[in-house]
C-alpha cells in the first residue's frame, strides 16, 4: 500500500473514535500490550510524560514538549485528535512522522492487526511508540485520549504524571459527575510516581488525594505553586505573571486565551518536577520554549488568529468548560459585530453549551464532515429554542463564506463547537500544518 491507501485503511478499516464515536471506544490495556509485545516494547527504550484531563492537556503537552526541545532534548509528542493531517499525532522535535514510516508500520504489523483487531487510538499509540523507538527520542510527551485508567497509552511509567482539569466531557464512557471522571483520569498516576494537578475543585481534589496515598504518590498543586497575579497585553494575554516562592515570576507566551494561565502554571511546575529528577532545563529554555510553542510544535486551534479586517480566531474548545472560557475571551475583545460560524458532535447534548453563547451574535450553525456530525438543521432548530437565531449550513466552509460576506471590517468572526468544526476549517482555507 502506498500512503493515500494505508491513510484510508486506518480511517475506513478501523474503528475510529473522531469519525463515528462510541461504536470505536475499546476501553482497556489488553491490545495494547498485546502490540507492544510483539513490537518488542518499545515504549521502554525512553522516557516519557503522562498528560490527562477535560482542558488544557493539548496546550500542556505541546508547552512541555517546547520546553525539552529548547533544552536540547530529542522530544517525542503524541497528540490527539489531528485536525488536518494524521501525521500531527505523532511528532520528533515538532516534525511529524514522515509518510514512509506510516506505511511501514502499518506494512510491518498489518498480520498483527488482523488478529488482534484493535481500534484506530490503539494503532497510533502503538505507532508513536514505534517511531519513538526509531527516531532515539529521549524523553516523550504522551497525552491520554479521553480518559486514563483503561486509556492505551497508560502502559507507560512516567517521570511525572500530569491531570489539567476535571469537567463533564464523554460523561457516557467515564462518568455522570466531576468525581466519577477524576477517578478514570486518576488512572494515570503510578506508584511512587509525582503527580500534578491543574486547577480543581475540592471534591475532585479529593478523589486525586486518595488515589495518591493508595499509591505512595507525591500531589504537585500547580495552580498554588504558580498563584497567577495578572496579564499583559490582555486580551491576547503574551505575557502571564504569577507569585512563586515568594517572588514574582513572568513568562511570554505565544499560546493565547485566558485559560493558558493555569496550563502555563501546569507546565512551570511540570519543569520544575523534571528539573528535580535530573532533567537538565536551565531557566533560558523555559522561557524560549514557552515563546515558540506553536512554531516549535506545530500547535494549532487554541485561540487562534488566522486574519484580521474582519478578525478571524477558531479554538477546539467544546464542553461546558471550553466553551465558558471563549464566552469570556470574546466579552473582552472590541468588535462592531459577532459572526459565529458552530457546530456539534451528535453523541453529546448540545444544549449546555448553546446555553452559554451570546444572544447579540449572528450564527452559522454548520456540521462537520464526521459521521458524529449534528445535523446543521438540527442544531439550528434547538438553537432556535433558546433564542439563538441563525441559518444552517452542510458544510463549515460554506458557512465560514457566508460569514465572511455578512461581515465589515471591524467586525469579529468565530469559528468553534467542535474540534472537528475547526478541523474542517482550517482545512477548507488550505491552512499548513508543519
Amino acid at each position: 500500500m502506498n500512503y493515500n491507501e494505508t491513510i484510508e485503511y486506518l480511517f475506513n478499516s478501523l474503528p475510529m473514535f473522531q469519525r463515528v464515536g462510541p461504536a470505536a471506544y475499546k476501553p482497556g490495556l489488553e491490545t495494547t500490550l498485546a502490540i507492544d509485545k510483539a513490537m518488542g516494547q518499545p515504549h521502554l527504550r525512553f522516557k516519557t510524560i503522562h498528560v490527562a484531563g477535560t482542558n488544557g492537556k493539548g496546550s500542556v503537552s505541546h508547552s512541555t514538549a517546547s520546553v525539552l526541545q529548547s533544552a536540547g532534548y530529542r522530544t517525542g509528542l503524541y497528540t490527539s485528535p489531528h485536525l488536518v493531517d494524521f501525521r500531527e499525532r505523532i511528532r520528533v522535535n515538532g516534525e511529524m512522522i514522515s509518510e514512509q514510516a506510516v506505511v511501514n508500520f502499518v506494512a510491518s504489523y498489518k498480520p498483527i492487526f488482523e488478529v488482534l483487531k484493535p481500534s484506530f487510538f490503539e494503532i497510533t499509540v502503538a505507532m508513536a511508540f514505534y517511531w519513538f523507538e526509531l527516531c532515539g527520542v529521549e524523553i516523550a510527551v504522551i497525552e491520554t485520549g479521553m480518559g486514563g485508567r483503561l486509556d492505551s497509552t497508560n502502559i507507560i511509567n512516567p517521570l511525572v504524571s500530569v491531570i489539567t482539569s476535571i469537567g463533564l466531557d464523554h460523561t457516557q464512557f467515564l462518568g455522570d459527575t466531576p468525581e466519577k471522571i477524576a477517578f478514570e483520569k486518576g488512572g494515570i498516576i503510578k506508584p511512587g510516581i509525582p503527580v500534578i494537578l491543574g486547577q480543581m475543585t475540592d471534591s475532585v481534589n479529593v478523589v486525586f488525594e486518595d488515589i495518591a496515598h493508595k499509591t505512595g504518590s507525591r500531589i504537585v498543586y500547580a495552580c498554588k505553586q504558580y498563584q497567577f497575579v495578572k496579564a499583559l497585553a490582555e486580551p491576547d494575554w503574551h505575557h502571564l505573571w504569577y507569585h512563586c516562592a515568594g517572588m514574582e515570576y513572568g513568562i511570554a507566551t505565544d499560546l493565547h486565551g485566558s485559560y493558558q494561565k493555569q496550563n502555563m502554571a501546569v507546565t512551570l511546575s511540570v519543569c520544575d518536577e523534571l528539573r528535580k529528577q535530573g532533567i537538565n532545563i536551565a531557566e533560558h529554555h523555559i522561557q524560549t520554549g514557552l515563546q515558540q510553542v506553536c512554531s516549535a510544535t506545530g500547535l494549532t486551534g487554541r485561540w487562534q488568529t488566522i486574519q484580521h479586517n474582519p478578525t478571524v480566531i477558531c479554538d477546539t474548545g467544546h464542553n461546558v468548560d471550553g466553551i465558558e472560557f471563549i464566552v469570556n475571551q470574546l466579552k473582552g475583545l472590541k468588535y462592531d459585530q459577532l459572526h459565529i460560524v458552530f457546530g456539534v458532535v451528535a453523541d453529546k447534548d448540545p444544549m449546555p453549551v448553546l446555553k452559554l453563547l451570546p444572544q447579540d451574535a449572528e450564527y452559522y450553525f454548520t456540521q462537520a464532515t464526521i459521521q458524529r456530525a449534528l445535523s446543521a438543521e438540527v442544531l439550528t432548530q434547538k438553537a432556535k429554542e433558546i433564542g439563538l437565531t441563525g441559518s444552517a449550513f452542510y458544510r463549515v466552509a460554506l458557512a465560514f463564506d457566508a460569514a465572511i460576506k455578512h461581515s465589515k471590517t471591524n467586525d469579529l468572526i468565530f469559528i468553534g463547537g467542535s474540534t472537528f468544526v475547526v478541523a474542517d476549517f482550517l482545512s477548507s482555507i488550505n491552512y499548513s500544518i508543519g
